[in-house]
């Protein structure tokens, strides 16, 4: 099962258990999947009635809420009741209506793309731990030398991210050949940041890039929506994007989107942080693009 994480709040729940679905165990993924399926059910059920719906002692049961920081069933539940109060009622319905239908005109399945859109951004900003956000920002700032993983599509979010960074004057590449990666990682030293860009997290170059990066001293950043994952055990910090989409997106839009907007955060920080500085950067940058005549 996943590793422990610190008692959740109402309005986080169902999107961290989304997050760390895929690292459950097989058990723990069905009762993941039965609350996630029919989370207002849940909190109408006893202890009892869950585990014959799941099909899983009780004592299952307790084990999979203590792994979300809860001492039990009846504690998680009416969290989970909190949450569903709160929550906006359009959103139990958002994945379903995302989904393409061969009737639907361009119009319609424009607008269901841009549904798909503000529930992963939603979702990301849920899931974001803007403590460790921050902390990412004061590392990039303070950073010797900046070098971001992926393979892949997440090697093409790593090239946008690199160009970002460049133009307000990090010292900033972006790898995405895998010997490329284990090469740069076990030269970097402290003092130097690895970000790796993996949705799945479990993308076995990423994570053994980052792990030799580790090793070596280096700062460690993990931007995966797995929260269970491989990649987020080798990493110093964590950035959680969402994956609020229908199946027929896969990892087209929603997935680009949310790596891109947590990206774009960072950015949008260390500008903050150091605005003139990064105007100045800018601008010179600029002036380096254009050709003379």
């Amino acid at each position: 099962m996943a590793s422990h994480i610190p008692h959740l709040k109402p309005g986080k729940i169902l999107d961290t258990l989304g997050a760390m679905q895929n690292s459950l165990t097989r058990t723990a993924q069905r009762i993941a999947c039965f609350i996630l399926s029919s989370p207002q059910r849940v909190t109408q059920l006893s202890i009892a009635e869950l585990s014959r719906e799941i099909q899983a002692g009780e004592a299952t049961v307790i084990r999979f809420c203590r792994t979300l920081g809860y001492k039990g069933f009846q504690d998680f539940k009416m969290d989970l009741a909190i949450e569903l109060a709160t929550s906006e009622p359009e959103n139990s319905g958002s994945l379903l209506d995302a989904e393409i239908r061969d009737t639907d005109s361009a119009q319609t399945i424009g607008l269901k793309l841009q549904t798909t859109i503000n529930n992963v951004l939603s979702e990301t900003l849920n899931l974001l731990d803007m403590n460790q956000v921050n902390q990412v920002v004061t590392a990039l700032r303070s950073s010797n030398a900046i070098y971001i993983f992926g393979v892949g599509s997440s090697g093409i979010t790593a090239e946008d991210m690199k160009h970002k960074l460049m133009r307000i004057g990090l010292r900033v590449d972006a790898v995405t050949n895998n010997h490329f990666m284990y090469m740069q990682a076990t030269l970097l030293k402290a003092g130097d940041v690895a970000i790796a860009i993996s949705h799945s997290g479990a993308s076995p170059e990423t994570v053994h890039a980052l792990r030799l990066a580790r090793e070596a001293g280096a700062t460690t950043v993990a931007l995966t929506h797995n929260l269970g994952s491989a990649l987020v055990e080798v990493a110093d910090f964590s950035l959680i994007n969402g994956n609020r989409q229908g199946m027929l997106q896969g990892d087209s839009i929603g997935t680009k989107t949310a790596q891109l907007f947590v990206l774009d955060l960072l950015y949008t920080l260390l500008v903050q942080a150091a605005p003139e500085q990064t105007r100045q950067n800018k601008l010179r940058t600029m002036d380096a693009l254009s050709l003379p005549k």
